[in-house]
């Protein structure tokens, strides 16, 4: 890592004056704490987008003793200007100036998800490491890229599926790869449902916003007031598949984490849902989803609270984002022994991000398996979609004799974006 400077006055101070509208923003530093690592053994961080979920992260970063945020870009520019200004570091209207800055060594990538991966491309070629938001891509086409280049270029990724550094939801996949539940016949995956609406009528956008900018590889729309702010940019197509992929990840994630049935063979789906035709929201809502796996293994997924239930011969494990729960209730209670599955342990998702970069090696999120889930997402989008039974082969990556679901692995994009590789 690079040294440079940390004027702890100067955050102070600043910290002082952004309080009352930022009360967050106090870092673990700002406070004196001795573990803070020296600017020398600090990660840089380059913040892309510090709206609400990337305000959030940045909150974490700057209680992280091994990072130190020294820069931040968003579109719009209030946002951003009060966030550099808190953290004493530098602002950029245009998030490739900050990629060009050689002092930082990773970002984090918190914008719409339509950005996801065509920043973290920009960020690969210029050397940086990456923490990316969930979703991952908008396509396949995007996810198989993105996972392609940051292995290539051996480059820390960390995916933002935060339940990895929990301790119960890694005790819960470690069951179901050690065996605990017998012989693994079904996984129920839940996730929270999308919604309609949205203002759909045209306005001029708001002075602070590079609305451009804010486009960036999507089509170009008129602004309406529901397009750039939450739900809006999750329940647009033009920028996401919706909570299929924006919530779905979460327990999506902790299926792959706990078994490696969508590897094992080629898996077909079929489902049902609707897409609403009122309002500006267009993504799938009301999903219902059934995936034939490899050796008779059965996947349902379905809207609800947030839940991967793994069903054995044996018994079950249900892990939530709030605890896990089983049947029998004796199975909470094993200690695994040393010929058991040992995950990863992380404690703290960015923490684990930045001693992954400063040791060299894998996060606990990495980027094929954010590849893996975000692939599933992408194929019940597909498959509702065209209403039909689609087939993916995990060994090929790519979908079988089906040329129109094929040609959904990719989007176009808004000239001059393009994917970065």
């Amino acid at each position: 890592m690079k040294a440079t400077a940390f004027n702890r006055r100067c955050l102070l101070q600043r910290l002082a004056a952004t309080t009352a509208a930022i009360p967050w923003l106090v870092s673990a530093r700002a406070l004196g704490l001795e573990q803070a690592a020296t600017a020398s053994e600090r990660v840089l961080t380059g913040h892309i987008g510090v709206g609400g979920r990337g305000s959030d992260l940045l909150r974490g970063f700057l209680t992280n003793p091994t990072a130190q945020p020294i820069a931040v870009a968003d579109a719009y520019h209030d946002r951003r200007d009060a966030m550099a200004s808190a953290i004493c570091g530098k602002t950029y209207a245009d998030f490739r100036e900050l990629l060009a800055n050689d002092e930082i060594d990773a970002v984090v990538i918190a914008t719409p998800d339509h950005w996801h991966v065509p920043i973290a491309l920009m960020a690969a070629k210029a050397g940086k490491h990456a923490y990316v938001e969930k979703p991952l891509g908008l396509t396949i086409e995007q996810d198989l890229i993105c996972r392609d280049v940051f292995q290539q270029k051996g480059l820390v990724f960390q995916y933002g599926t935060q339940q990895r550094s929990s301790e119960h939801c890694r005790f819960g996949c470690e069951l179901v790869r050690s065996g605990k539940i017998g012989e693994l016949k079904r996984i129920e995956v839940i996730a929270p449902d999308g919604g309609s609406g949205g203002v759909t009528e045209s306005a001029e956008p708001p002075p602070n916003l590079d609305y451009d900018m804010w486009i960036g590889p999507a089509p170009m729309k008129p602004y309406t007031p529901s397009r750039c702010v939450t739900p809006g940019t999750y329940w647009i197509y033009d920028y996401s598949i919706g909570f299929l992929a924006g919530w779905g990840a979460h327990p999506l994630d902790i299926m792959i984490w706990g078994c490696d049935a969508d590897l094992a063979g080629p898996m077909t789906f079929k489902g049902t849902g609707e897409i609403p035709k009122e309002g500006l929201y267009d993504t799938v809502i009301h999903w219902d989803v059934t995936v034939q796996l490899a050796h008779g293994i059965e996947m349902t997924f379905k809207p609800g609270s947030d839940s991967t239930k793994f069903i054995g011969t044996e018994g079950w494990v249900d892990v939530r984002r709030s605890g896990i729960s089983a049947e029998p209730k004796s199975l909470l209670d094993i200690k695994l022994g040393p010929d058991d599955v040992h995950l990863p342990v992380s404690r703290r998702h960015d923490v684990n991000f930045t001693e992954s970069i400063k040791a060299g090696k894998e996060a606990i999120s990495p980027v094929g398996d954010a590849a893996r889930s975000d692939i599933i997402s992408q194929m019940c989008d597909i498959a509702i979609r065209l209403g039909r039974e689609i087939t993916w082969d995990p060994k090929k990556e790519e979908i079988l004799n089906d040329a129109e679901a094929s040609a959904m692995m990719r989007r176009p994009m808004r000239a001059p974006w393009r994917l970065e590789v």
